[in-house]
């Protein structure tokens, strides 16, 4: 089977997680592309945005209006019930963070996860962001989980294993004193907002299912200070690490080409890591 009758054969078949790992051609990639670099914009869009004062409520409105001027829809918008259109993580939260009115403050960090649909794809993107000058702890965690993504998508080729991902990140990570999550992972993409594979970002290299190209999933590692556990609060979504410790994340939704990888998610701006400025002292 050739990569375009497997874009056919993916058309004819009910959009429902199944298990099965889907092989995507040529129109796949383009509407791939067409949804990730409008992610991309977007998150470009609030780099100017994120300030301290602002709330976190008024970037997620900013999100939704960008994506709906756009054609686009925001796919977390009543997803199992999460009613904003973005998850904005500050400081201590790891994920899911659910926007409101409390203002950002000088020195935090924070991680915006957007998720648009474009002609029925998904477009899934995170990065992180500071607001005002922020301390060097968290500079440097920041760099750690940009450097560990850099060196999961470096392992992503045909023949290689999604343990080969996880491996790259967790090893970095770990010789930098910091840790990398487990309670979540990347996961396929595409016409389903979450499908298969799950995508370890910690593993044994070698392990793991054989990447193929047309596989479309994403790469967000999410690293912490302090030790890696989490808990999910009462509202059933935000998560933070139990011993209080910072927390990072970025991610980029990929496919598997015929020599390597292609990031779907990439800013237009090269705003991927907005600049952080440094706290004084």
């Amino acid at each position: 089977m050739n990569l375009g009758q497997s874009d056919a054969l993916l058309a004819a078949e009910p959009l429902v997680r199944t298990g099965a790992i889907r092989l995507h051609g040529p129109e796949g990639f383009e509407g791939m592309r067409r949804a990730g670099r409008l992610a991309a914009e977007c998150l470009d869009m609030l780099v100017p945005e994120v300030k301290p004062g602002v709330t976190s409520e008024h970037l997620d409105d900013l999100a939704r209006a960008f994506l709906l001027d756009h054609g686009a829809l925001p796919a977390c918008l009543y997803y199992k019930g999460y009613t904003k259109t973005v998850c904005i993580s500050a400081n201590h939260v790891v994920c899911h963070g659910i926007p409101g009115p409390k203002a950002l403050r000088e020195g935090d960090v924070i991680n915006i996860d957007v998720t648009c649909i474009v002609d029925g794809w998904h477009g899934d993107h995170s990065r992180m962001y500071g607001v005002g000058a922020v301390p060097f702890r968290a500079r440097r965690l920041v760099d750690v989980t940009y450097e560990g993504l850099a060196r999961g998508l470096a392992a992503i080729k045909p023949g290689a294993r999604l343990g080969d991902i996880g491996h790259a990140i967790q090893s970095y990570v770990e010789s930098q004193r910091c840790s990398v999550v487990r309670d979540f992972c990347g996961h396929g993409v595409g016409q389903i907002f979450h499908d298969a594979p799950n995508v370890l970002h910690y593993g044994r290299a070698g392990e793991g299912v054989e990447l193929k190209p047309g596989m479309f999933f994403t790469v967000e590692p999410m690293v912490n200070l302090g030790k890696p556990a989490v808990k999910v609060l009462a509202d059933g979504w935000t998560a933070v690490t139990r011993d209080k410790s910072l927390s990072a994340q970025c991610e980029h939704s990929v496919g598997v080409t015929e020599t390597g990888v292609e990031i779907f998610t990439a800013s237009p701006t090269d705003l991927f890591k907005p600049p952080i400025q440094a706290a004084a002292g």
